[in-house]
């Protein structure tokens, strides 16, 4: 090939054939970028012009847009769901796009059986000078399809997700739940919200999900792949009949409201929490008053319940044994503070055991006193009281110990608090302290969710114990001591065939100036079997109106429970289970 008069070279070819592949990609860069231009001006000009035009009516979205999330879905330890997200249809107006008031009105007319509003109520809201104006929230598809069918100047029906809770009441307090502006609130929703919506990152063991066993049943599930999913500790069954018991035991007793816990005393697993009243997540904003948890953030004198963990403190330091022995007189005087026993009697000689079965404040003060300020609130504080238990639920409060050294603190107080007066605790942090007990001496923390389950497999969250605040064989005593007084002092929380351990309460309300000379707070908590317990559970009713005494009220409910329990959790009568030991 001759170039100008002198010889083409090897590069002189490769340098047209690179110029020419250049000049080739432009072409189709230059094309590319035609055809979007294209699409672009098309889409501008149907969805804009010829939408405020009125030409077309939108499009109904199916499904929200693709920058939308859903949260994940929140499951009981069987996989039962509790909660999860769904969608509705927000129907809304560019009032600017309508044209004319005439227009607006016959638009009004048009929309108003399906909003359920009346026409002289949109006509001004159509008429405005806006380019938004939400009309009616939350519609079904039905009724948002047949809108889109009219074919209306203006109007737009849009997908959002909605959160949907099944059960309706059920673990109302436990969920918590999602407002319209898409934002968890209160119970697991307000305190998981970042790891529902995807944005956080959870720490703790990662297993196959088809490896793992929760609740003794739960194994695999498949669910939609959005938010991390997460699996609670709680049991839907068993949340439904502590409820419906105590709704039953609210209205037998004519009491005000109540609360009642199930805690696993091993590991801490709550598996049911339940308050009366209630409400309905689905409807939140019609119960505004009920939206906290009064088993976590709600705090009371706790009364005689407390006699455990004083009695506890007394064993361990070794101030008492089981066997010492104590002459009640009925009546004694603490620094200038006169303590009574709740039946005003004198007793006199008792032993440790007595005091538990007839709650005898005075013997009981003897303890608290024994062990003096500092042993005595340095137990109350490593059983937890006076600090939130750190439970993975929205809203937690501290409770309050007044301890010596500050300004509200009295000698006697170390008498007074010793049977559950003048200290301010939350249901959760006194069935957790008792659950120590039923633990042999070992804390633990309570908590709710038991596995995240994400696109990868599950994150086991189970907390590690907290600390051993009394020793083993102290425990196992007190546990005798308690069946025993149980057996003499709360026979109506009895189960026949199983040995309970536990304690009741009765405690006054404070009002200023004093207590309150009618209303008690009835509280029982016990566990189960007392030799090898399954479950503990706190039964709280307040003000109750037939009966006031613990024994009388909430021991009832506390076995009505039991008794069903026992069945759900397959737990053999004690003779038969000691038999196959």
């Amino acid at each position: 090939m001759i170039v100008r008069g002198r010889m083409a070279s090897p590069s002189d070819e490769g340098e047209g054939s690179t110029e020419k592949a250049f000049r080739r990609l432009i072409f189709l860069i230059a094309i590319l970028v035609g055809i979007v231009l294209i699409i672009v001006v098309q889409l501008v000009r149907l969805q804009v012009f010829r939408a405020a035009a009125g030409d077309e009516p939108v499009i109904l979205q199916d499904y929200p847009s693709k920058g939308s999330y859903q949260q994940g879905w929140i499951l009981d330890c069987h996989g039962y769901v509790l909660a999860l997200t769904t969608f509705d249809y927000d129907i809304s107006a560019a009032p600017r796009s309508i044209g004319s008031a005439q227009k607006a009105e016959d638009i009004a007319n048009k929309l108003s059986p399906f909003l359920d509003r009346p026409p002289a109520e949109l006509v001004p809201i159509l008429n405005q000078d806006k380019l938004y104006a939400l009309l009616k929230p939350r519609l079904s598809k039905e009724l948002a399809d047949e809108i889109t069918s009219l074919g209306l100047t203006g109007i737009y029906t849009e997908a959002r997700f909605r959160r949907e809770y099944p059960g309706r009441e059920l673990a109302a307090h436990v969920l918590g739940f999602v407002t319209y502006e898409y934002t968890g609130t209160y119970g697991v929703e307000g305190y998981y919200e970042p790891v529902l919506k995807g944005i956080a990152v959870v720490s703790g063991e990662r297993i196959p999900l088809q490896d793992i066993t929760l609740c003794g049943m739960f194994h695999q599930l498949t669910l939609p792949q959005n938010g991390p999913h997460l699996i609670l500790t709680l049991d839907r069954n068993i949340q439904y009949l502590v409820e419906q018991e105590l709704a039953r035991g609210i209205g037998k007793y004519g009491a005000e409201s109540g609360t009642v816990i199930i805690m696993d005393p091993r590991t801490g697993a709550i598996l049911a929490m339940a308050n009366y009243p209630s409400y309905d997540p689905n409807r939140y904003y019609e119960d505004q008053e009920r939206h906290g948890n009064p088993a976590i953030s709600d705090h009371y004198e706790p009364g005689s319940v407390l006699k455990v963990i004083t009695m506890a403190a007394g064993l361990d330091a070794g101030v008492i044994t089981a066997q010492s022995t104590f002459f009640d007189s009925g009546i004694a005087e603490v620094w200038g503070f006169i303590i009574r026993d709740p039946d005003h009697q004198s007793h006199g000689t008792v032993t440790m055991t007595d005091i538990l079965a007839y709650s005898l404040n005075v013997g009981v003060a003897h303890v608290s006193t024994s062990l003096g300020a500092e042993r005595f609130y340095a137990y109350l504080r490593d059983f937890g009281f006076g600090r939130p238990t750190d439970v993975d639920l929205y809203g937690e409060v501290p409770g309050s110990v007044k301890v010596p050294g500050s300004e509200e603190w009295t000698e006697c107080d170390l008498a007074t608090n010793s049977f559950g007066q003048g200290i301010a605790v939350t249901p959760l942090q006194m069935i957790t302290a008792v659950a120590a007990v039923a633990n042999r001496g070992l804390l633990v923390k309570p908590y709710i969710v038991q596995g995240i389950v994400d696109g990868q497999g599950v994150i086991v969250t189970q907390p590690p114990a907290v600390r051993q605040v009394i020793f083993p064989e102290v425990a196992e005593q007190l546990t005798e001591m308690l069946v025993e007084a149980v057996k003499r002092g709360a026979e109506l929380a009895t189960v026949p065939g199983y040995d309970i351990a536990g304690k009741t309460g009765t405690a006054q309300i404070p009002v200023e100036g004093g207590y309150d000379p009618q209303w008690t707070i009835a509280s029982f908590v016990g566990y189960a079997p007392a030799d090898d317990p399954q479950f503990i559970i706190l039964v709280k009713i307040d003000r109750p109106k037939v009966a006031s005494e613990g024994a009388q009220v909430a021991a009832p409910v506390f076995r009505a429970i039991a008794e069903r329990l026992f069945v759900l959790l397959d737990v053999p009568p004690d003779s038969m289970r000691l038999a196959n030991r």
